[in-house]
Formats: structure tokens, sequence, C-alpha cells
């Protein structure tokens, strides 16, 4: 048996996007003096963006909005949403499609998919979409497992999975410190007596 043996190319792709509250857009304003070599160039060119805003092109708020670029934080008790895609990448109808979504905990493994039931079949250049919500209860590390079943054409069965790692973080730490009354209670009165001794040096 040859080990190093290339991977099998499946005919479905899987993408997987955390869906959060879009941001607006954000841009880093160029000016000059219109006395320096680009003249009015970078002025004129920040009124011709449509992502400024009219009238205040400098601003580095803009007026449209945009998608988080990174996964981002989360915190116990918020809501994890996540958008799962299955396409058809290939130029041949793939049958019976299944696709699992499953959180793994450090105590628990959860089942998030909305349908347990396969889908007959998938064209090419078509995809599965499926939403997924989850109110995140445990602190520590998580891994989303996604898993797609298919049957090709021929009859072959085929299956994959991918992870998706990351962190549930909490919203707030509470330190607490204790002190010992009686210890501090005897430093201010070793302070007090020294500097009452010290006053009646001094004035004497």
């Amino acid at each position: 048996m040859d080990v190093n043996q290339p991977k099998q190319e499946h005919l479905l792709a899987l993408k997987v996007m955390r869906l959060t509250k879009p941001t607006l857009f954000t841009n880093i304003p160029v000016t000059c003096e219109e006395r320096d070599l680009p003249g009015n160039l970078f002025n004129q060119l920040m009124k011709d963006d449509p992502s400024t805003v009219k009238g205040a092109e400098t601003l580095m708020l803009g007026e449209m909005l945009t998608l988080p670029q990174n996964f981002g934080n989360i915190f116990l008790g918020e809501t994890f949403s996540s958008y799962i895609s299955v396409h058809n990448d290939s130029n041949q109808v793939v049958k019976d499609i299944l696709v699992k979504a499953d959180l793994q905990t450090s105590s628990q493994r959860l089942n998030l998919s909305a349908s347990s039931a396969a889908v007959a079949e998938l064209k090419p250049d078509c995809c599965i979409d499926d939403v997924i919500h989850h109110e995140v209860k445990e602190i520590g590390t998580h891994i989303l497992v996604c898993a797609v079943s298919y049957t090709t054409q021929t009859g072959e069965k085929m299956y994959f999975r991918k992870f998706f790692k990351f962190q549930v973080l909490k919203p707030l730490d509470v330190k607490t410190k204790f002190y010992n009354a009686e210890s501090d209670l005897s430093s201010v009165v070793i302070f007090i007596y020294f500097f009452i001794n010290m006053y009646a040096f001094l004035i004497a």
C-alpha cells in the first residue's frame, strides 16, 4: 500500500462563516495641501470614493457597512451564530447529501444541525445553506465539527469533515483580596506613635 498517495478530491466544498453584526467601514484619509506635488488629487479621490461621508471625507468612519474580517471574541452568555454552506463544485449531480454540525465542549457534544434528513440530490453550481445558533454556557475551548457525506453518480459514498476551534471568554472577571485588619491597625498605631515622638523631639 502506498502511504504517499494523494488525497482524493471531493465534489463538494464546505464553507463556514461566523455571523456577527456588521460594522461601519473605516478608511485612512490621505490629504495634502494644494501647493504640494499631488495638488488636489488626493482630496478629489476621497470625494469620489463611495465609502466616504459626503462633506466629511477626512473622517475615518464611512457610510458603508462591512463584515468582520476575523472570527472575533465570543463571551459567555452570547449566542454563537454560524452560516454553513455546501456547494457542488463539480459538473455532476451528487446524491444523498447529509450535513451535520456538532459543537464539542469540554463536557459535552451538542448537535446543532437544523435537520437530520439527507438532501436527495444537489445539481452542479447549487448549494445547501444552513444557519445554526447556540447560546454558549461554558468557558474555554469549543470546537465546531462540520461533517458532510454524499454519494457520487457512480454510487461511491464519500465523507469529509472540518474542525473550527474557538475560545469562549468570561465577560467579567471579579477578583477579591483580603486584608488583616489587626496588622493594618497596628501599623497605623506604630506610625502615629513614631510621628508624635518625632514632633516632640523637634519642638523640644
